[in-house]
């Protein structure tokens, strides 16, 4: 005889057998009287995929296992940039390969797309390199489209000192400004993403593998390679993206490439979530649980904090007080 199990029966079995759900990462928390608590996270898939687009009603807040009333404790989605510094660098390749090829103006096109798209979010600064030991500064960090597209135009006359591709050298040194720069931003939550786009591989052998192995493991910077042509070295631009590597043969779509990752890099972004309340604890250890619910899954997570002088009238958009610390990615 067939056992008859209700749907929702099966759902509730399915989830307390533990099928993943929503991943929440906290990145920071901040606690401030006269009761104000928020929490900096990350929602994702259980395929790392980012949820974007959840409102303060997709979530549910507990203390101590209690139901929080949305209502008393005003929760709100705050906006990030109150609070948050994200830097990104285009690294584009302009060996030999690329500055003596017709693909310079579609190259041109496809940075000030990525740089339009990205620079609506967060900092974009571009940088060249070729043969040599350093990379060319060629627009510093800005979100005005306008700028980066009249510096990115200088890359028609680009003169590549030395034609080589000194792509691991390269990828190092990015690296290495992104830390220098949100080393020095006054934002608690500071974040970085390098973006590279080449045609080959690794030529001048300036710096080794393990090197470059060693820079990418210790970053905290997210990492995306954009690699076009039928020269480039797949199995090592997979090593150098750590985060996304977006592959295409055809030189003539290397716009749809910068597209693709301006794409992945966007909603990425949009991962991240600030969420504000109210508590109703006025002394005492807790523990607060945040529910998140999206996509038909969901996720938690859960941190203690101390509501000692804890009193009423908080204003649940009253910007953070985070630790001065750089959050994992």
């Amino acid at each position: 005889m067939r056992l008859l199990i209700p749907s929702v029966l099966i759902t509730l079995l399915i989830t307390a057998c533990g099928s993943p759900g929503l991943r929440l990462t906290k990145l920071n928390s901040s606690v401030q009287k006269p009761s104000n608590i928020a929490v900096y996270f990350t929602v994702e898939t259980p395929d790392g995929d980012p949820v974007a687009g959840l409102e303060a009603d997709s979530f549910a807040i507990y203390e101590d296992g209690k139901l929080v009333s949305k209502h008393e404790s005003k929760q709100t989605i705050l906006n990030p940039e109150v609070a948050t510094e994200h830097l990104t660098i285009l690294l584009i390749d302009m060996s030999g390969s690329v500055t003596e090829s017709d693909d310079l103006p579609t190259i041109i096109a496809g940075a000030n797309t990525f740089a339009e798209r990205v620079g609506q979010f967060q900092k974009v600064a571009v940088f060249a390199f070729d043969g040599r030991r350093e990379i060319v500064p060629i627009s510093d960090f800005s979100n005005s489209t306008g700028r980066v597209a009249s510096a990115v135009a200088k890359l028609e006359n680009f003169d590549a000192k030395d034609p080589s591709t000194n792509l691991n050298g390269a990828v190092v040194e990015a690296l290495k400004v992104l830390d220098k720069k949100l080393a020095k931003s006054r934002m608690p939550l500071r974040f970085g993403t390098l973006v590279i786009f080449t045609d080959g591989s690794d030529r001048a052998s300036r710096v080794d593998k393990a090197t470059l192995d060693e820079a990418l493991q210790t970053t905290n910077h997210e990492v995306y390679v954009i690699g076009v042509g039928d020269e480039i070295d797949i199995d090592e631009l997979s090593i150098i993206g750590l985060t996304d590597v977006v592959i295409q043969p055809n030189r003539e779509e290397i716009s749809q490439a910068f597209a693709d990752t301006a794409d992945r890099i966007e909603s990425m972004s949009k991962r991240y979530y600030l969420l504000g309340y109210c508590s109703p604890a006025r002394a005492g250890e807790h523990v607060v649980k945040i529910v998140a619910n999206g996509n038909g899954l969901q996720g938690s997570l859960s941190y203690e904090f101390s509501a000692e002088g804890f009193r009423p009238n908080c204003n649940p958009e009253k910007k953070p007080n985070f630790k001065l610390s750089r959050p994992a990615q």
